[in-house]
């Protein structure tokens, strides 16, 4: 497969660079690798002898996703047979589309506070703003699909993020420790009502507050976190990492009411090979580090702050889902020996990693398959018995119709399917 780079400003100019073994630092920031049949940048299918089988190489590219080196993308091969190529199951849950979409993420800065949509309120505020004549391409377009995104994200290097609403005592416990007598009035929203009922009406106050309130607020909390901090540095302090992640941002995002909600969220970091899902309503942000991450094939977001972008508060809040809680980590499951799964309950992907070793791995799925390198070099052969060598960096499409599949060699590779087996 050929896949494409997506630069967006908050990449890293070295990780997928490196990934690909391409020349690094990368001229730009290089923040997404898309692997999958997105609409918007479809991965190509080459074959496997030729040279320009990697990522973004070869030839010229078309408007049509078509390069000089034959290939043809993945969203027309799985129009011209979507049964063939996604099974039965999978083309009846979801039509002619790939559910899922794969990517390998490099953050070298923090992305915005975000949500996204269950399936009901993705179908109903599509139709909404589909009535009310907002064009797909408006900044001000909350929903440009009728689907849902729950994702879920796997460490390749150590990846910090917030994710999900903290547990209220904690959450005011860090709170109170700043001792900003201006934040009283707010901490009481939560202490008094210490459950998601007290968390929602604590965020919507602080997602809300008026800039001329605002600016002072945000100084002195901002001030109390460079003393806690400080004080850290001599004494064990439990949120010494949230109040740093604060200063990052209100450094990067001044006068953004996103920095002051960053210290409602539980502040995680993930090891290699650990992995968190995230399904809609959960409130989140990455901020920085490398991995896989896979979601349902939307383009759903709803926004809360530490961005430009548009930021629409009364939806957001229809989405939010404040329970408060401290994060499930997945470690992956056991499966066929070789291999570990990332188990959600999501239907339309399924994530695990393979490590092959000396002994061949069988996969039988009636599903679509993405295998992606990300060490070393794995060999797959299909169930006519053709063998592709699949290096570092690269990756390859196994459709339905191409099982059972035998994987072997020295490597790690991330696993991709639909997730209704």
């Amino acid at each position: 497969m050929r896949n494409r780079v997506r630069p967006y400003a908050w990449g890293s100019r070295t990780a997928i660079a490196e990934l690909l073994g391409e020349p690094s630092p990368a001229p730009h920031p290089q923040a997404e690798l898309w692997i999958g049949a997105h609409p918007a940048d479809s991965s190509v299918l080459l074959d496997p002898d030729t040279p320009a089988a990697g990522p973004d190489a070869g030839g010229s590219r078309s408007r049509s996703g078509r390069g000089d080196d034959g290939g043809r993308p993945l969203v027309e091969v799985i129009a011209a047979d979507p049964v063939g190529t996604m099974g039965e199951p999978v083309h009846r849950r979801f039509g002619a589309r790939l559910p899922f979409l794969l990517k390998v993420l490099a953050a070298a800065e923090p992305l915005s506070l975000q949500a996204h949509p269950s399936s009901a309120q993705a179908e109903r505020g599509f139709a909404l703003e589909e009535a009310a004549g907002i064009p797909l391409s408006s900044p001000q377009r909350n929903y440009r699909d009728r689907w849902h995104k729950p994702e879920l994200i796997c460490a390749l290097t150590e990846f910090e993020a917030l994710c999900g609403f903290r547990e209220p005592s904690r959450t005011v416990h860090l709170l109170a420790a700043l001792e900003v007598p201006a934040l009283d009035h707010y901490l009481g929203l939560l202490s008094g009502q210490p459950d998601e009922h007290g968390t929602r009406a604590l965020f919507s106050s602080l997602i809300t507050i008026p800039p001329s309130t605002l600016g002072p607020l945000l100084a002195d909390v901002l001030a109390a976190c460079v003393r806690r901090v400080q004080r850290g540095a001599q004494f064990s302090d439990e949120f010494a990492a949230e109040y740093r992640t604060a200063l990052a941002l209100g450094e990067r995002y001044p006068g953004d009411p996103g920095v002051l909600a960053s210290l409602l969220l539980n502040r995680i970091t993930l090891q290699p090979g650990q992995a968190l899902y995230l399904p809609g309503g959960n409130l989140h942000a990455y901020l920085a580090g490398v991995g896989i991450e896979i979601m349902a094939n939307s383009d759903n977001v709803l926004r809360g702050g530490l961005t430009p972008k548009h930021v629409d508060v009364g939806e957001l809040m229809k989405v939010l889902d404040f329970s408060p809680g401290d994060q499930p980590i997945l470690h992956g499951d056991p499966g066929a020996p070789g291999e570990w799964v990332y188990r959600t309950p999501a239907p339309e992907f399924r994530l695990s990693r393979i490590e092959p070793g000396p002994d061949r791995l069988e996969i039988t799925h009636a599903g679509p398959q993405v295998l992606l390198v990300v060490d070393g070099t794995i060999e797959v052969t299909d169930g006519q018995g053709r063998t592709v060598s699949v290096p570092r960096g690269r990756s390859v499409w196994i459709g339905a119709h191409e099982g059972p599949v035998r994987v072997g060699g020295s490597g790690t590779a991330f696993r991709a399917t639909d997730g209704l087996s």
